[in-house]
């Protein structure tokens, strides 16, 4: 047997002995006041050999309750105490009849109908009434019209009371029961969700990116090893989920009170990849990307919600590193490059030079000036790596700037067959920087006569608003994805089709034209099909 077994079986027993005692005593206490009450009032009665015996029996049951183990025996053996007090307290009522001792009948009737179930209720009460109606013929007393409704109202009401003990015991057993089967129903949930909260303890301390849960009450509940590792390299108390000082991805600026992730997870706020930097500049430094998500409460209300932070420091070092060489190396590929396009045009000068050798020069020179173009591109996006685009803005004419794009990329689409259909008819004025508009209407149509499929067609539009224009640039090309759309402006990023083809390019004009767009104070956004087309819309504040 096991532990829990045997300390489950001993409560058993030791319940049952108690209530058998409990039972017992009672009747005893009872017993006593009546005993008490005779010798006071009736003391010759107490000299009764009937009443001395009943009450002599009774007290000497009740040591037995408290002495003998009784879970140890069969349990019909119990009902033997209720029943012999039965034959006690009748004799008792013959050596006294007038203090009503009849009425303690009613003790063994409910102990044998509440233990022992119907069989219990109907042998306390038939025993009990034969005993009175023997006691009453053995007496030697003639029978009146007064002492029948005694011999009657008696047995009626035990009758009465072991039919409610009966009753009420029924109905609790069934009621313990529903308890108990409740109960390991609760007991089996508790132990599942001991197990799942181990589980789930040991899945959070075992991932590498730290995880924060918090209640409603901005209190956190969850905290795993991971994001408590984080914290502890710069010496930050246990007690506290943040460091007290975080840096912005400038990796100098602290945030404001307001601006720090938890205090914005724990308003519901939902964000993601939220860059914060721990350490003092110059000294030792970790990066952490951010995310929070909020939980709602059946009624739609914040109920906490969790926030999430990864170690990004080596990506952020990798990715500073690849600009910087692309920088570097990309300046210094600029100055051989203009001397060599200054040379081909010189070259290209000499009206002496045999068809073929022009040839082969302009083919040196196309490439070359894709090239620079590539090289420029690298360096544009390098450069906004820490610093802005410096932005002059002016009033400027929207339609004249895509009219010139066009004009000066209808000879590369010829090349294909592809059309390229102007529909800004009207002037649309706006305060902008020309030269950077410029910039990203070529980068579109350019990328719209690269991607599009032979005999296609590009549309060039504007939808003019009261306080915005919108620059839509559509073509009739192989079109994106859904995951490709999503990355569409990201850095160096081609589309899968795009690579497996001979399309060249640098995935920098797209990342450069939204950033553009953006310091304007609008922004770039694509909609795409494969196989279909795709469809740019800039949306460009009209004034400043």
């Amino acid at each position: 047997m096991s532990p829990g077994s045997a300390f489950a079986e001993a409560d058993r027993r030791s319940r049952v002995d108690r209530a058998v005692f409990q039972s017992q005593l009672l009747l005893a206490a009872a017993l006593l006041l009546l005993v008490c009450a005779a010798y006071i009032f009736q003391p010759d009665s107490v000299l009764d050999f009937r009443f001395f015996g009943g009450v002599a029996v009774v007290f000497l049951l009740t040591g037995a309750a408290a002495i003998v183990p009784w879970s140890s025996f069969p349990r019909h053996w119990i009902a033997l105490l209720p029943i012999i007090d039965i034959f006690a307290i009748v004799s008792v009522r013959q050596g006294n009849s007038v203090l009503g001792a009849g009425l303690l009948l009613v003790f063994p009737v409910i102990w044998l109908a509440s233990y022992f179930g119907l069989a219990g209720a109907l042998v306390s009460v038939v025993t009990s009434s034969v005993l009175l109606w023997l006691s009453a013929l053995l007496s030697g007393d003639p029978l009146t019209l007064n002492s029948i409704p005694g011999l009657l109202v008696l047995p009626v009401t035990l009758t009465f009371i072991a039919t409610t003990t009966l009753t009420t015991s029924s109905r609790t057993a069934a009621q313990r029961g529903l308890l108990r089967q409740q109960a390991d129903l609760l007991e089996v949930a508790l132990r599942r969700a001991r197990r799942q909260e181990q589980t789930l303890d040991e899945v959070l301390n075992a991932v590498t990116f730290g995880v924060v849960a918090f209640g409603k009450d901005g209190v956190e509940s969850i905290v795993n090893r991971a994001h408590r590792n984080f914290q502890a390299q710069f010496g930050t108390p246990e007690s506290s989920v943040e460091a007290s000082v975080l840096y912005k991805p400038d990796r100098t600026t602290p945030y404001l009170p307001e601006e720090r992730p938890f205090r914005r997870a724990t308003q519901g706020e939902r964000f993601d990849d939220l860059v914060v930097w721990l350490g003092e500049p110059g000294e030792h430094r970790l990066a952490l990307s951010v995310s929070s998500r909020p939980l709602t409460a059946p009624d739609g209300g914040l109920d906490g919600g969790v926030m999430v932070s990864r170690d990004v420091t080596a990506e952020i070092n990798a990715i500073r590193a690849r600009d910087d060489l692309v920088a570097s190396v990309s300046h210094e590929l600029r100055t051989p490059l203009t001397s060599i396009l200054g040379y081909l045009e010189l070259a290209l000068d000499d009206e002496g030079l045999d068809a073929s050798t022009r040839s082969m020069l302009e083919v040196a020179s196309s490439n070359a000036d894709r090239l620079l173009a590539l090289v420029a591109d690298l360096l544009t996006a390098a450069s906004e790596k820490d610093q802005q685009i410096v932005m002059s803005f002016s009033q400027c004419d929207l339609a004249e700037i895509a009219a010139q794009s066009i004009e000066a990329q209808r000879l590369a689409a010829s090349e294909r067959g592809i059309s390229i259909e102007n529909a800004i008819i009207e002037p649309v004025l706006l305060e902008a920087d020309g030269f950077r508009l410029r910039q990203v209407i070529d980068n579109l149509i350019s990328n719209a006569i690269k991607y599009n499929t032979e005999n296609g067609k590009v549309s060039v539009s504007a939808r003019v608003f009261e306080g915005h224009v919108e620059l839509v640039v559509s073509d009739t090309g192989i079109g994106l994805s859904e995951l490709e759309q999503t990355k569409l402006f990201e850095r160096y990023f081609r589309a899968e089709g795009v690579r497996q083809s001979t399309v060249h390019g640098s995935g920098l004009g797209l990342t450069i034209s939204r950033d553009i767009v953006r310091r304007h104070g609008g922004d770039l956004v694509v909609s795409s099909a494969l196989g279909v087309g795709t469809t740019f819309t800039a949306s460009i504040p009209r004034a400043r």
